[in-house]
């Protein structure tokens, strides 16, 4: 990378490394080290890492594997990464069992593989746990400038967040990805995505794996729907932070959040010259949270004045190749695709691998649109292989975005229009708890409904008092086995029950006891609302299609806790349950007053009692023009609390 500091070997027996003049230990060193390379066996990696923090060194990058990832294999490895941390003290440390950091800034880096970064001005940070995802990642050939690239590794003493907050001090970073395999301190993460969006510096993350630990058992359709990825999603929704699926994803949005920044929305236009390119793009997109808006009459104008009578005015727009190798009509008609209302405007172009050069009329007018115009501007390949990386470099330099692939194209622009401003209220913690116990559904709704959860009129009764018991109720009743966690798999659930009846449909669900209540009538749709306790991110809540469609439909919208009345609103308008909740077809809506008092009471309630909640679930809330009503209720809670 050509450091010219000094680099200063340290063997037990050979006088020279590299060209370098060797010392035996660290302590025959002239000075305290700034950065060190700890590549030694994890036992003697403890020893010199508590030489080095004891003569005062920089900081060290610590190798070896063999510590607490190890743990199945060896028990003892726990103790020894344990041990590491102790031995570095105040000494900041990487890993271990990483390769390190490049700092293609500043050309310093140690790192012991091969890597295919270059020196760059500015550039985009990228963090991941994985050595060997980031060493590929530092291969890419689609233009991306890289300033730094940071392994992680076991994270024994530094986290992730630790190191994205320090690189937030180099105002050369344009953007940071992080790769990331579970979050840890929630807290450290919040400063982070604080301290980002104060700098105005985009966070992308590549979020892998699930955590065993937020599997609650699954006692309710919550847990079963609400696994550790919907609390990582909320968390990152909560955070700020766009997410991708995958490394080309990942690299194409980093390069788009480097050129342009997070987009407004998700607007855009595209432009090619082919029919086939127009219609594909607009079929990709369909699966997106990505708009294609019809053109204003002033677009059309400025279009149909440069291209003339024969093209048919879209957006997409194939505006044929009646304007090429013409930049200044090129120009004129891109800058006219673009605008306010459009977020990112992309001209679809790949360039041949033989001879290319009759296709450098596209490069100048992407250049001289985005000069003209100021706005988001991309050319996209769209076969990742066909964009040069002397273009790519050319474009970027000129402030237009290379993406390579069409795919990947529509998934960075999804993913930069989700950048957003981070909660500035803290997650409620959820650390695991042991020994929680199921409540009755009269006990679940009763403690509910002392916090504003509105629930039918109900009694729990033995079969031989049922009579006596509803003797006050207006019919229809239902009646409900007391005891199991799934009564309508049972049998135990038995509606449209007159109060003349009740008895007899009591005995034939056979429990010694039932819950008897007034039905609600008049419900508009059945909702789920759950909370399920994720020790790695926190209390997920749940909103999603309710009764027996629950795990059918799969619709659901989770959020952390706490939330807003608005982010539940927000979930609640993107279920595709939406259109019903909201009167369909000329059928009475469903109050959304009601429905979200129903989710911030839960939430109250929560908050009340986080030390002793398992899982909550209401399923179904029945939603009437009215009211938001709790039918069914499970608690799982600890004994006490």
């Amino acid at each position: 990378m050509g450091f010219d500091g000094a680099i200063w070997p340290v063997h037990p027996q050979k006088m020279h490394v590299a060209g370098h003049g060797a010392f035996p230990t660290v302590e025959d060193l002239p000075a305290p080290p700034d950065a060190c390379f700890v590549g030694v066996n994890r036992q003697t990696t403890v020893e010199v890492v508590a030489a080095l923090a004891r003569m005062g060194a920089g900081g060290a990058v610590c190798f070896a594997s063999g510590f607490a990832e190890a743990h199945r294999e060896d028990a003892a490895s726990g103790d020894l990464q344990a041990g590491l941390v102790v031995a570095a003290g105040d000494m900041p440390i990487l890993g271990p069992n990483c390769y390190g950091f490049i700092n293609a800034l500043d050309a310093a880096l140690l790192w012991p593989d091969q890597h295919g970064c270059t020196p760059v001005d500015r550039g985009v940070a990228i963090l991941t746990q994985s050595s060997n995802i980031a060493i590929n990642l530092t291969m890419q050939d689609r233009g991306l400038p890289i300033a730094y690239v940071v392994t992680c590794g076991n994270m024994a003493q530094t986290s992730q967040a630790q190191i994205a907050l320090a690189l937030l001090d180099d105002t050369r970073v344009t953007a940071i990805g992080v790769h990331i395999e579970g979050f840890g301190d929630i807290a450290a993460w919040e400063a982070l995505a604080a301290k980002a969006h104060a700098c105005g510096v985009p966070v992308v993350a590549l979020k892998v794996g699930a955590s065993d630990q937020a599997r609650v058992a699954t006692l309710s359709h919550t847990a079963s729907l609400a696994g550790s990825d919907a609390g990582a999603q909320a968390l990152l929704d909560r955070l700020g932070f766009a997410r991708v699926g995958g490394l080309t994803d990942f690299l194409e949005t980093l390069k788009l959040l480097h050129c342009t920044g997070p987009l407004n929305g998700n607007r855009l236009a595209s432009i090619s010259c082919s029919g086939g390119e127009a219609s594909l793009v607009a079929d990709m997109a369909l699966s997106r949270s990505l708009e294609f808006p019809v053109l204003s009459p002033q677009q059309q104008k400025a279009l149909r004045a440069t291209l003339g009578p024969m093209v048919a005015l879209n957006n997409p727009l194939d505006y044929h190749t009646y304007i090429w190798r013409d930049i200044d009509a090129m120009t004129r008609a891109w800058s006219a695709m673009t605008g306010p209302d459009i977020d990112l405007t992309m001209s679809i172009v790949d360039y041949p691998r033989t001879d290319p050069s009759d296709w450098a009329c596209t490069v100048d007018a992407a250049l001289a649109v985005r000069a003209h115009t100021g706005r988001p501007f991309a050319i996209v390949a769209s076969l990742p292989e066909l964009m040069p990386q002397d273009t790519a470099a050319t474009l970027i330099a000129g402030g237009v975005v290379p993406l390579c692939g069409l795919n990947e194209a529509l998934a960075a622009a999804e993913a930069a229009a989700q950048i957003g401003v981070p909660r500035s209220d803290a997650v409620w913690p959820a650390p695991s708890i042991d020994g929680a116990e199921l409540l009755t559904e009269g006990a679940a709704k009763a403690a509910l409904a002392t916090y504003g959860v509105d629930t039918p009129r109900n009694i729990t009764t033995t079969l031989a008092d049922v009579d006596a018991a509803v003797a006050t109720f207006q019919g229809p009743l239902a009646v409900k086995g007391v005891g199991l966690a799934h009564k309508t798999d049972a049998g135990a659930v038995r509606l449209n029950v007159t109060p003349q009846d009740a008895a007899s449909v009591a005995r034939e669900i056979g429990t010694d006891t039932v819950l008897i209540e007034e039905m609600i009538t008049g419900p508009v749709a059945e909702l789920l609302l759950g909370v399920t306790r994720d020790p790695a991110h926190g209390f997920v809540l749940t909103i999603g299609a309710g009764g027996i469609w629950t795990e059918v439909m799969r619709d659901t919208a989770s959020l952390l806790l706490p939330a807003t009345e608005a982010e539940v609103s927000r979930a609640l308008s993107g279920l595709r349950i939406a259109p019903v909740l909201g009167g369909y077809r000329g059928q009475p809506a469903a109050s959304e007053a009601a429905i979200v008092s129903a989710v911030m009471a839960l939430q109250t309630y929560v908050s009340a009692h986080r030390a002793g909640i398992s899982e909550i679930e209401i399923n179904p809330l029945l939603c009437t023009s009215t009211r938001a009503v709790a039918v069914d209720a499970l608690l799982h809670m600890k004994k006490g609390t």
